[in-house]
């Protein structure tokens, strides 16, 4: 039993080492954007907000203050149901032109967030659809980096980086870390041209190819994949049009989780992606990763309670195992800037095997809370 345990996770983790070199190369098969051309087609900036009072008016302040031709974009920001004062804050930005939209659902439903972003998608101008959050912020460049890359490189979906930032706890930036991880997998897949993974907070795709996949028909029953699960429609059929906007200029920055109980009830909606994806490649990704991380909690809880040869396999495979993700993380962490949050890898890295084993399980059964909603 033990050498059977130890081999699968010692072969478990040459596959995870190997996967994890391959997205290395993903990434830096991603060119570093430097183009800034004028845009041609009109855009429309779309935020989807829920009780968004305290921080919209700074995602607002920062779109408004974009160095891009403001007669060649638009802002609209739908109101999911809030029950404060979200609306009221917008409406004091329609001099400047924002839109507004209400949302006035009767009927209950489990995503709320794609109801609002098809609804202003269907009453934009523009042809191309850029999405954000309200609780995000970016630099004057942002829109004008973004947009130079999509329409040069004729672009379908283009994905681009969001990064945590303003950290108050250590817990914080162990989640800043750990998100350029994933944004940097996100990116990866893209460099591969195997697109697996973006983040609806900075993301655009041309209206037409919204209405070509037929929206988000087939996956509006989920409450989260706005992004990701679009991303795959898209890449099914149009996996060399996607690319990642690999600039600082197109950042854009957002919070950390201050609880644990935020951080895992987000990471539970993301999760729960996975039950609807189609690709089965991507399916078994997710599943070899959460097999290697089970394996290695398994050799370490038996490795301490009954026999010593579980933990030294735990030990030489967790070694292997920071070591390959610094190679992957570093360069991410150099990107952004944060190449400080390097010292907190080792930490990361072990507490990332309960982590992952924890919210593979949890992800998958039951509803969490999202926005003072229960969905599943």
């Amino acid at each position: 039993m033990i050498l059977n345990l130890s081999f699968i996770t010692i072969i478990l983790a040459i596959v995870y080492i190997a996967l994890v070199l391959y997205m290395r190369k993903g990434w830096f098969e991603i060119p570093t954007v430097i183009s800034n051309c004028l845009p041609v087609k009109r855009i429309s900036i779309i935020i989807a907000a829920r009780n968004e009072e305290n921080g919209i008016a700074r995602t607002i302040d920062a779109v408004l203050n974009q160095k891009f031709p403001p007669e060649q974009f638009e802002l609209i920001v739908i109101d999911d149901h809030s029950t404060d004062r979200t609306s009221d804050v917008v409406l004091s930005y329609a001099h400047r032109g924002v839109q507004l939209i209400q949302l006035n659902e009767s009927n209950k439903l489990n995503s709320y967030k794609k109801l609002a972003i098809a609804k202003a998608i269907d009453l934009c101008t523009g042809e191309i659809i850029v999405t954000t959050d309200a609780d995000c912020r970016m630099g004057e460049n942002w829109l004008m980096t973004i947009i130079s890359y999509f329409e040069t490189q004729d672009l379908y979906l283009l994905s681009s980086p969001v990064v945590y930032s303003e950290e108050k706890s250590f817990f914080e930036r162990l989640q800043t870390l750990e998100f350029l991880y994933l944004i940097g997998l996100g990116a990866a897949g893209i460099g591969n041209k195997n697109p697996t993974t973006c983040n609806g907070a900075n993301l655009a795709y041309r209206k037409d190819i919204f209405y070509e996949m037929g929206g988000f028909a087939g996956i509006d029953e989920l409450a989260s994949g706005d992004d990701e699960l679009f991303l795959h429609k898209v890449a099914a059929k149009y996996p060399h049009k996607i690319g990642f906007c690999k600039s600082t200029d197109a950042v854009v920055y957002t919070d950390a989780k201050p609880t644990i109980r935020s951080f895992i009830s987000q990471r539970k909606r993301w999760a729960s992606k996975s039950t609807k994806y189609k690709n089965k490649a991507i399916v078994l990704l997710g599943i070899t990763i959460w097999l290697f991380n089970f394996c290695m909690l398994t050799c370490l809880i038996v490795g301490l309670f009954y026999h010593y040869s579980y933990l030294f396999t735990f030990l030489v495979v967790l070694i292997a195992k920071i070591i390959v993700e610094y190679l992957f993380i570093q360069p991410l962490t150099q990107f952004s800037k944060r190449e400080e949050l390097m010292r907190y890898l080792p930490i990361l890295s072990s507490l990332h095997i309960i982590y992952l084993v924890y919210i593979g399980i949890l992800g998958n059964i039951g509803k969490y809370d999202w926005k003072g909603r229960q969905v599943k």
